[in-house]
């Protein structure tokens, strides 16, 4: 993502003697390919596309574009781009962007068009460039006007004094691991509550007539050069959305993590963000992490001009962790009172400390694992989860993490329920006694007591604790309208996943669970043409086998023929597979087909356990309705999935008039 707080502070830390020389080295636009680089609007454009470079991959291209055909060694780089004092792995972060320029030009290494390499010395451009006057009069796109200025000496000293000092640690080891914890936890809250108070509340009141301010925060870049780390950054653009989340919410919504994510590796103009996500601010920035040293930099930018409001940079080598707290806080109740001449108090949202670095550095790699939502990344995130556990048994967040884990897992059929729920349960419990304040606890609680325990009201009442504590929490929102769903409230699950979808607009299990709403609800079409949309975001995106039931009920076979042959060919024999394709047979009137492979599903069911659930398509297709009661039955006992369908799946329909089905409906808490 673009950030200019970086070349900002390189220009502060520029000696004054030398601002002319630099000042007049800026004015040119630089050519070369198809490639022009304009230094004041610092804006790459290939063919008068925009392209996106930003940080120390545009310095260095700037810094060879000025020396065509010349050796730039890398000691020339470091101190021109990683002023002294900066805590950065060098050899890291160059190679990282250079490897990035590079990506960007559609360079390479090998045959380089553009930058060469000239061994254990630095880099060459090779091209020939052409300079032409930068037209001054034009505003900046991706730059406010007045960071794309040359400091004059006063905006130097000013920037150098706001600089924080740095103090030299004399504490034990570990408790620089506490003291780094708790400083990050405050550092994001106090750059959430600068932001909000400063620059998004009076927004966000002065527009509230027309709707609410939508802002969202881009995932902060990792300067580390390593992708080991991203876990690191990429959790703290999560924490940051979960601080911002809950301070305004009838004037400011935050998008949530899913669609910022969208962009971690491909990247968008701030215009076209602007557009595919409704946001009129969005919040970039880095964070690096070296040792027990911590820089954090954030911008908050305007989008339809493309205006920096507010930046800030915090770099500190830890001593006293209390001392740190109350500087930024003295800094946040500063910003409180230029905004509004008097403090106002805010909304706390702050997460309880963890008790040691560790445990945040464990939890924040539990929820990266989490977040890829596949079978490897939950089984990760519960070995992370368990281990955050293991050295803080106080950390609310690592069990309301551990729920999280256990209850998806349970509920994508990856784990039996009968199993896994009990300890999911046990774990939000627990995160709960410990902070009742936490919203994801409570949304884990609602989901686990919805899918496993079907105790409606209280997963009613957890899910609207969620929302309550969080308004901003688009999965609570999510996941309660797939309960509304499962009780028929088909209106007010409407409401809740459009909500969701506001929240995260680019989330594509959001948008295909409001297809399998629109097919409970009986609206096919509507639920088909649901699902297409999703395909052609993602063809591959599981859920979206889903379209078949839809296609069957309207009696569309063609198509559902065709979806099935297209997973055979990627999951062969799969259990689930061999069920679906038993029911879409039978429906079709091939009922021979159809046998066979209920036939082939009954025998993977010798060789290993298979969900009873998945007995029941075939059987039901083929009119054999003691048996699909059968299946409920024992889809009853192991607590599968279908059961919080009874009220609303229109393959029971045909059950719907007998003593058993109603006798599940009972249990399942669904009757009328």
């Amino acid at each position: 993502m673009r950030f200019h707080s970086n070349a900002y502070r390189a220009r502060c830390e520029k000696p004054a003697e030398t601002l002319q020389e630099w000042k007049m080295g800026q004015e040119s636009t630089y050519r070369f390919g198809m490639f022009e680089l304009d230094p004041i609007a610092r804006q790459l454009r290939k063919n008068g596309v925009r392209l996106k470079l930003y940080g120390q991959s545009f310095q260095i291209l700037l810094m060879l574009l000025g020396r065509p055909g010349e050796v730039v060694s890398r000691e020339e780089l470091r101190k021109g781009i990683w002023p002294e004092g900066t805590f950065v792995d060098f050899e890291h972060g160059l190679n990282a962007a250079i490897k990035n320029l590079r990506r960007t030009l559609s360079d390479s290494a090998e045959k380089p068009l553009f930058v060469e390499t000239i061994p254990r010395v630095g880099y060459r451009f090779c091209g020939r460039v052409d300079q032409v006057p930068s037209a001054k009069q034009a505003v900046p796109e991706t730059s406010d006007a007045r960071l794309a200025a040359p400091p004059e000496r006063e905006e130097v000293e000013a920037a150098e004094a706001s600089l924080p000092p740095l103090s030299i640690s004399r504490r034990p080891f570990w408790s620089r691991w506490q003291a780094s914890a708790l400083v990050l936890l405050v550092v994001i809250g106090a750059i959430a509550s600068v932001v909000y108070w400063r620059w998004l509340r009076p927004h966000a009141l002065s527009e509230a007539q027309s709707g609410r301010v939508m802002v969202a925060v881009l995932p902060f870049q990792n300067l580390t050069g390593d992708a080991a780390q991203d876990y690191f950054s990429d959790g703290f653009s999560e924490d940051l959305i979960a601080q911002l989340g809950p301070r305004d919410p009838e004037h400011l919504e935050v998008v949530a993590r899913t669609s910022t994510m969208a962009y971690k590796n491909e990247p968008a103009a701030l215009s076209e963000i602007g557009r595919e996500l409704g946001v009129q601010y969005a919040i970039e920035g880095a964070v690096q992490r070296d040792g027990d040293n911590l820089r954090i930099s954030t911008q908050l930018i305007r989008v339809k001009d493309q205006t920096c409001l507010w930046s800030r940079q915090y770099n500190r080598k830890l001593d006293d962790p209390l001392a740190v707290e109350d500087e930024i806080a003295r800094e946040i109740v500063d910003e409180i009172e230029l905004t509004f001449g008097s403090r106002t108090p805010a909304r706390s949202v702050v997460a309880k400390s963890p008790e040691s670095y560790e445990t945040y550095d464990l939890y924040l790699r539990g929820r990266y694992f989490w977040n890829k939502r596949t079978a490897e990344g939950f089984h990760r995130a519960v070995d992370y989860f368990q281990q955050a556990i293991a050295k803080d048994p106080r950390d609310a967040r690592a069990y309301a993490g551990l729920a999280d884990t256990y209850a998806m897992m349970s509920s994508w059929d990856l784990v039996s329920p009968n199993e896994f729920m009990p300890k999911a349960r046990a774990a939000a419990l627990k995160a709960l006694q410990l902070d009742d304040a936490l919203p994801e606890a409570h949304a884990s609680l609602a989901l686990i007591v919805e899918n496993y325990d079907w105790d409606w009201k209280t997963a009613e009442r957890e899910y609207r604790r969620a929302i309550e504590l969080n308004p901003g929490y688009a999965s609570a929102h999510q996941w309660y309208a797939e309960c509304l769903t499962w009780e028929g409230r088909f209106d007010e699950a409407a409401r809740e996943s459009e909500r969701a979808r506001q929240l995260d607009p680019l989330s594509l299990i959001i948008a295909a669970d409001r297809g399998a709403m629109l097919y409970y609800s009986r609206k096919y079409k509507q639920s088909i043409d649901q699902f297409h949309s999703v395909l052609e975001m993602d063809p591959h995106f599981p859920r979206t086998v889903f379209v078949v039931y839809p296609y069957i009920q309207s009696r569309m076979y063609a198509p559902a023929f065709a979806r099935v042959k297209e997973l055979r060919a990627g999951f062969g024999d799969a259990d689930w597979l061999l069920s679906m394709q038993a029911y879409v047979e039978a429906n079709a009137g091939r009922r021979e087909e159809a046998r066979l492979a209920l036939e082939n599903l009954q025998q993977l069911s010798r060789r290993h356990q298979v969900d009873p659930q998945l007995f029941f398509w075939p059987y039901i297709a083929l009119g054999d309705k003691e048996k699909a009661l059968d299946s409920l039955e024992q889809a009853l006992s192991q607590h599968s999935n279908i059961i919080t369908s009874l009220k609303v799946e229109p393959a029971f329909d045909p059950l719907r008039g007998d003593p058993r089905f109603q006798s599940l409906m009972r249990r399942a808490g669904l009757a009328n």
